[in-house]
C-alpha cells in the first residue's frame, strides 16, 4: 500500500484494508509505506502499531524516516519496520526486516533512490549486500524503492530480475500503469501511489502548493483534515517455493474507482 499520508490516508487503511484482505482472500501479508503517515512528513509509535492492528505485517520508510524525532526513541524496538537500507553506517532502526505468514519467511528491503534525492549511498550496491543477507534465509524478497526518478527505479527493476520477489516503487505519490512481471518474473511497478487526500497536490493542500509555484514564495505544506480520500496498492502473487512472482495488479479506491467487495 502506497505512501499513506496524514489523517486522511491512515483511516482509509483502517476502512478498507480489512475489507480488501476478505475480497482477496488473502493476502497473507500486507506492507504499507508510512513514512508520510504522521501529519504528511514521517512517522510516530502510535501509527506504526496502528498499521501492525489494523493488519500490515510490515512499515516500510523513506526520505522523512528521521522527520519526527519521536522514531529515536522507539525505531530500533520496531521489529516490523524497515528504513532505507542505504542511509550512512550505523544508522538507527532496521535495514532489512524478515516476517513470517503460515511458516513462510519473507524479506523486506527499504532503499532511496539518488536521482533528484538526497545524498545517500549507492542503492545498487547496498541492494546486493542486503539480497545475500535475505537469501540465505528466504526466497521471497521484498524490495521498496522510495526514489524520484523512474529511470531509476526501473534500472532497479532489471537489475534485481529474477533475485527478487517484488521491486515496488514508492515516493511521487501518483500511481503508474506499468505494473508487470519482468521476464525472470520479478513483479514490478514505478510507483504504487499514494492513500490520502484524493482532491489536492501529492496529499497537500492544493492552494498553498498552488501558490508556491505562482509566487516562488516559501509556503507552509499541510495535510488538510477534510476531504475525498483514496487509496493506492498492489496485489502481488507470489509462488511460496520460489518466490517468483506470477501476477501484480493495481488498486485504486477512490469516488471515481468505488470499492466493490
Amino acid at each position: 500500500m502506497g505512501d499513506v499520508v496524514g489523517s486522511p490516508g491512515r483511516d482509509m487503511v483502517q476502512e478498507y484494508l480489512p475489507k480488501l484482505k476478505t475480497k482477496y482472500q488473502p493476502p497473507h501479508v500486507t506492507i504499507i509505506n508510512g513514512e508520510n503517515s504522521a501529519a504528511g512528513k514521517g512517522i510516530n509509535e502510535k501509527i506504526y502499531k496502528n498499521f501492525l492492528e489494523w493488519g500490515a505485517q510490515a512499515v516500510t520508510m523513506g526520505n522523512h524516516t528521521w522527520d519526527k524525532q519521536e522514531i529515536f526513541n522507539f525505531i530500533d524496538d520496531a521489529t516490523y519496520m524497515v528504513r532505507p537500507g542505504n542511509l550512512p553506517p550505523n544508522m538507527p532502526g532496521r535495514d532489512i526486516v524478515y516476517i513470517k505468514s503460515n511458516g513462510i519467511e519473507i524479506a523486506v528491503i527499504n532503499l532511496l533512490g539518488r536521482t533528484f534525492m538526497q545524498p545517500v549511498d549507492d542503492p545498487f550496491r547496498k541492494f546486493d549486500e542486503l539480497y545475500k543477507e535475505a537469501k540465505k534465509r528466504t526466497n521471497i524478497i521484498f524490495v521498496d524503492f522510495h526514489a524520484e526518478a523512474t529511470s531509476e527505479k526501473q534500472a532497479l527493476g532489471w537489475y534485481t530480475d529474477g533475485k527478487v520477489s517484488a521491486v515496488i516503487g514508492t515516493h511521487t505519490h501518483v500511481q503508474t500503469s506499468d505494473n508487470r512481471i519482468l521476464p525472470n518474473q520479478t513483479a514490478y511497478i514505478s510507483d504504487v501511489g499514494m492513500t490520502g487526500p484524493y482532491d489536492e497536490i501529492l496529499g497537500m493542500e492544493k492552494q498553498a502548493v498552488l501558490k508556491k509555484f505562482l509566487t516562488g514564495l516559501p509556503v507552509r505544506f499541510e495535510v488538510p483534515k477534510s476531504g475525498r480520500t483514496q487509496l493506492s496498492g498492489v496485489l502481488i502473487d507470489i509462488d511460496a517455493t520460489t518466490g517468483k512472482a506470477s501476477k501484480i495488479e493495481r488498486i485504486q479506491i477512490n469516488d471515481d474507482h468505488p470499492f466493490f467487495s
